[in-house]
């Protein structure tokens, strides 16, 4: 199956917190989405990999995503190392997508900054025919996407391009909550976290405000670039 956009998350939420209202916005115009969390998340305080497998299965329905994969590459021991770069070039190769969507350039969780850092030189890589990836026992073809954007986690960027989120933030907010373990749940017994307090869904929401003002919208999520896109045109951006 070829996507249009393909988005990976060093754990599953990271999508959902991040560039859920845009996967939604693309799924409803009828682009083909997806998401690959890099790890099960299993170094989390709250809930266990079974739930959080649940969990983002419940997500990726409100989403309604195309695709969903796990490559189970580590949560917090991955590396840039090269058997794991092939691992996500099989995955771009596979899909094809024209845009791949990575983790923040640099957050306070370091394996955020450690999977943009895998993504972007992957997105390259993927490209390139001397580098050979197989699937099923076949050997699969370069690809590079047309368009690498990192989107925005916790800690502050300056946005390069915002996406209006208006008409999807409920929906989006809806797939956050799916993951009930580890975002606010007042009848949970387990450790508070950074993200499980009442205060960080607020923090969500004014976040996308904030974005969203940039440009007029209600809200908006905010994406970086590690490579700059090319166009034919100035008109064209619009």
């Amino acid at each position: 199956m070829k996507l249009d956009i393909l988005a990976f998350a060093a754990h599953p939420d990271d999508a959902e917190l991040s560039c859920a209202g845009t996967l939604i916005a693309e799924a409803e115009r009828g682009k083909k989405t997806g998401i690959i969390d890099l790890t099960q998340g299993e170094l989390g305080t709250r809930g266990s990999v079974k739930l959080r497998f649940k969990e983002a299965e419940a997500a990726t329905k409100i989403m309604g995503l195309s695709v969903r994969e796990n490559l189970n590459l580590g949560d917090g021991t991955f590396t840039n190392s090269f058997t794991e770069q092939k691992a996500v070039i099989t995955c771009i190769r596979k899909y094809k997508p024209e845009i791949v969507l990575a983790n923040a350039i640099t957050d306070r969780h370091p394996d955020h900054g450690k999977g943009a850092e895998l993504l972007k030189d992957a997105f390259f890589l993927s490209g390139l025919q001397k580098i050979e990836t197989e699937i099923d026992g076949q050997l699969q073809k370069a690809w590079r996407p047309r368009l690498l954007l990192h989107y925005i986690q916790s800690q502050w960027l300056h946005p390069n391009l915002v996406v209006d989120i208006s008409h999807t933030f409920s929906k989006k907010m809806k797939a956050v909550m799916a993951y009930s373990s580890q975002f606010h749940n007042p009848n949970s017994e387990e450790e508070e976290t950074f993200i499980s307090s009442p205060q960080f869904l607020k923090f969500l929401e004014a976040r996308a405000v904030e974005f969203g003002n940039l440009q007029g919208f209600n809200y908006a999520e905010g994406f970086t670039m590690a490579y700059p896109p090319g166009v034919k045109s100035l008109t064209s951006v619009f």
